[in-house]
């Protein structure tokens, strides 16, 4: 999606390992890495895996097909290697919960406050939030509106207090607060 200038400055970093700006300064990237990132081909793996989670040969050679058909041969040459990523499972939003909730946790320890989610909550946050299409986009989003929000009310409420262990848990398809 990136304006054709863009692949140029690209080409003359991993060309040069410098670039130059119009008012004559310099950036030199030599002991940089650069990691690049695309959506190109995505729909390919999301029907390319296999029960094990792993990508078919037919998706592999999809992706690399429409990428080809995306960039200049001279810009694909200069990449050391393409990575194709694994769309997320279930089990690994899981996993993720526990790291937003980790960075929630580190918000509220200066009002000594701790949440955490049972495990119904979590699977149901993962049911709710959940689109192989998106990934995890779409949990901090979900997290921040009916976990963080619901707290706030509490916490203005005066209904939690500080110190406390606040246990979320789901009933009647929402989530609460024990």
């Amino acid at each position: 999606k990136a304006h054709p200038d863009v692949f140029n400055v690209l080409l003359q970093v991993l060309d040069d390992g410098r670039i130059t700006d119009s008012q004559g300064r310099t950036v030199d990237f030599k002991n940089t890495i650069l990691i690049l990132t695309s959506n190109i081909g995505s729909s390919y793996l999301l029907e390319g895996i296999d029960e094990n989670g792993e990508i078919s040969e037919e998706a592999r050679k999809a992706v690399l097909d429409q990428l080809r058909a995306s960039f200049r041969p001279e810009f694909l040459n200069r990449l050391d290697e393409t990575i194709l990523f694994k769309p997320l499972r279930p089990q690994d939003i899981t996993g993720i919960i526990d790291i937003l909730l980790a960075e929630l946790n580190e918000r509220l320890a200066e009002k000594e406050l701790h949440v955490s989610l049972t495990d119904a909550a979590k699977a149901f946050v993962t049911e709710q939030a959940y689109d192989p299409s998106f990934g995890a986009r779409p949990l901090k989003r979900y997290l921040q509106k009916n976990v963080e929000t619901l707290l706030a009310k509490k916490i203005l409420r005066g209904d939690v207090h500080m110190g406390e262990e606040i246990v979320l848990d789901v009933k009647d398809d929402a989530l609460y607060i024990q």
